[in-house]
């Protein structure tokens, strides 16, 4: 990439994640303003370039999973039992087959450096996989095949490496959500008295295996739609006992929320909206400052189009977030009430981690085997 452009990539990156609220100063300024006149034309200028740097997967299939651990290792998964793995920064990425899991469609990884890894396969049944890695992907063991006919397990998260949580798609009226504690070894089901009531037809839509989050060692959400409402499930206690709140965005068939995500105990979002409609965005991000007890809409066409992922970004000097759906991306300096657009393509998932100290960086995955890395951005103005 040219270094004019890699300039203009940091200054709009710059500007989306780390620029100071207005009236503050980075730095000094002279006195006479050039500066400042100067950085805002190149960050005009760069307004309409893409922020992401194609990188090649080496693939064609969708990928919707994906995990960051550092600027240098990701992991990511998709349809045809597809597993990639990067060790350097996204330059190159390798395949890490599961044996026998070709006909499979791996909808959510989770990874904790260059060895470990979960991959969860979609589907009905026994299509429902839970597998592992401890040898950066060179075997996988298979933890976990689902034994309920109508379940369909959408996605999972984990506290730590032995900690983890799945959930799938109600079944009569009762949410199935299972739980480790020793490794992936054991699943055990949460007991059916520790769980709310499901609505006729409440799921999880499979798209980013990003609609469960975790924090700390004993918080976890679970973000629902397909039903007359979209809801969230909170757990205080490590999955014991489940809470359930209502959230403002549409429900139905194919609406309601696709991703959430938490930056502490309280402050949380979630985003959505109607997959079939990819380029509308009404009212499909809400926010909780209460741990998810109550959610208030971000009124009007916050998004620019239906996303199905969200994420924090670690170490920006106010509350940012990186929201991506398969029409585009948008971005939010002020903990998700405002947002802006950001150029280039779509994605179905994103992961965004810290960099160097004072800088974060990130990928995105998508449709026939699209990846995108975002430049490392700097805290400070370029």
């Amino acid at each position: 990439m040219p270094t004019h452009t890699l300039r203009l990539v940091t200054i709009i990156l710059t500007a989306c994640l780390a620029t100071p609220a207005l009236g503050s100063r980075a730095r000094s300024v002279a006195p006479d303003g050039k500066e400042h006149r100067l950085a805002t034309r190149a960050a005009r200028q760069a307004s309409n370039q893409e922020p992401w740097t194609p990188q090649s997967s080496g693939t064609d299939v969708s990928l919707r999973g994906l995990s960051t651990v550092d600027a240098r290792v990701a992991w990511a998964s998709g349809a045809r039992g597809t597993v990639l793995r990067t060790l350097d920064g996204g330059a190159t990425w390798q395949e890490r087959p599961i044996a026998g899991a070709e006909g499979l469609d791996l909808r959510d990884i989770d990874a904790f450096d260059a060895s470990l890894a979960y991959a969860l396969s979609i589907g009905s049944g026994a299509d429902s996989r839970i597998f592992k890695t401890i040898d950066g992907g060179a075997t996988w063991e298979t933890q976990f095949v689902n034994a309920e006919p109508q379940a369909f397990f959408d996605a999972m998260d984990f506290w730590d490496p032995r900690r983890g949580v799945a959930v799938s798609d109600s079944v009569d009226g009762r949410f199935i959500i299972v739980r480790t504690a020793d490794g992936g070894d054991t699943w055990p089901p949460v007991p059916a008295d520790g769980l709310p009531p499901a609505l006729p037809g409440e799921g999880y839509f499979a798209a980013s295996g990003s609609n469960v989050a975790t924090w700390g060692s004993r918080h976890v959400w679970a973000a629902t739609g397909a039903a007359s409402q979209a809801r969230v499930l909170r757990s205080t206690d490590g999955g014991d006992t489940w809470e359930v709140a209502v959230t403002p965005l549409p429900a139905g068939g194919s609406s309601g929320i696709f991703s959430i995500a938490f930056r502490d105990a309280d402050h949380g979002v979630v985003v959505g909206g109607d997959y079939r409609r990819e380029q509308e965005a009404i009212d499909n991000v809400a926010l909780t400052r209460d741990g998810g007890r109550t959610w208030s809409l971000v009124a009007g066409a916050a998004l620019s189009g239906f996303r199905s992922a969200v994420a924090y970004v670690p170490g920006a000097p106010t509350p940012s977030l990186f929201a991506v759906g398969p029409s585009g991306a948008d971005y939010s300096r002020d903990d998700g009430h405002t947002w802006t657009p950001v150029p280039g393509p779509g994605f179905h998932a994103v992961g965004i981690v810290p960099g160097p100290p004072g800088n974060a960086t990130g990928w995105a995955v998508g449709s026939s085997g699209r990846i995108g890395r975002l430049a490392r951005v700097s805290q400070r103005a370029p």
